[in-house]
């Protein structure tokens, strides 16, 4: 593929940098996991819950979570649904490929004010992509946080992403881990929970004092979730939501990711419930 040739020195904000792929691996028929580094092994600089604008040569430009934690230094990783042309194209490209990366954009998990929480950390679909970037920085800094405890649900046993991470969080001791599928229908090999990932709430030992719960997946789920959550003595002000609505520039620009008064890409997409619980099309 044609190298992507723009200045390594351009500001991030609005000139992409030149990132080259280095690893591709499937997550599932629909996800692949696109391991990349910038020139010299630089860092990203990015945060746990932070996204990048991705662009391909005379194809354009899409919004991307980065699901990998600043902790792991020398790459940063990107899970991709092929569901568009960018994406598609993005699916046939092969290790030493480039792309071009503008970012990071949005607000962050503010990790600051998890430190000496119990964390609940609840996802769906491909929003296990973005939530894995915190998984994986409370993976390396232990010592900055209580119990956590992951969620997930997906369509079918196939549609799970990070399979085997997932087996790795369930085995390990640092983390409480369940997930579920809508339907294992024709999946002999699963023999895990098969429900609505709202089931996996209530037997939950939840300590309302010192939980934070974060929430990422599609926006069918959220009233469910959080109405569990607030059965369990969860507060607006402990709970988090990324709302990656219709993100297109990244910068504030385009207005299609508003919702009322706020941009998803600028004032978000990382937001506490009682921040947006009030507004119009926010849930």
């Amino acid at each position: 593929m044609t190298s992507f040739a723009v200045s390594t020195t351009a500001s991030p904000l609005y000139l992409p940098r030149p990132a080259r792929i280095v690893a591709v691996s499937e997550l599932s028929p629909r996800e692949k996991l696109f391991r990349l580094q910038l020139p010299d092994g630089a860092a990203l600089g990015h945060r746990p819950g932070q996204f990048v604008q991705i662009s391909l040569l005379g194809i354009g430009e899409a919004p991307i979570s980065v699901c990998s934690s600043p902790t792991r230094q020398g790459y940063f990783e990107l899970g991709v649904r092929a569901v568009g042309t960018l994406t598609n194209a993005l699916h046939r490209l092969q290790p030493g490929d480039e792309i071009g990366i503008r970012g990071p954009y949005g607000r962050p998990f503010e990790v600051e004010k998890l430190v000496g929480q119990d964390l609940l950390l609840i996802s769906g679909g491909c929003g296990m992509a973005p939530l894995r970037s915190l998984i994986q920085y409370c993976e390396d800094r232990p010592e900055q946080f209580g119990r956590i405890s992951i969620l997930y649900g997906a369509k079918s046993p196939e549609d799970r992403l990070f399979k085997q991470e997932l087996q790795l969080w369930q085995d390990s001791e640092r983390f409480a881990c369940s997930y579920t599928v809508d339907d294992a229908a024709g999946d002999a090999c699963y023999g895990g929970n098969v429900g609505l990932i709202t089931a996996l709430i209530p037997p939950l030992e939840l300590d309302p004092t010192r939980t934070v719960a974060a929430i990422v997946g599609p926006p069918v789920m959220y009233r469910f979730v959080i109405d569990e959550l607030k059965k369990k003595g969860l507060g607006e002000e402990q709970i988090i939501v990324s709302l990656e609505r219709q993100m297109r520039c990244g910068v504030g620009k385009c207005g299609h990711c508003s919702i009322e008064h706020l941009y998803c890409c600028t004032d978000g997409p990382v937001f506490w419930l009682n921040e947006v619980s009030h507004l119009r099309g926010a849930l």
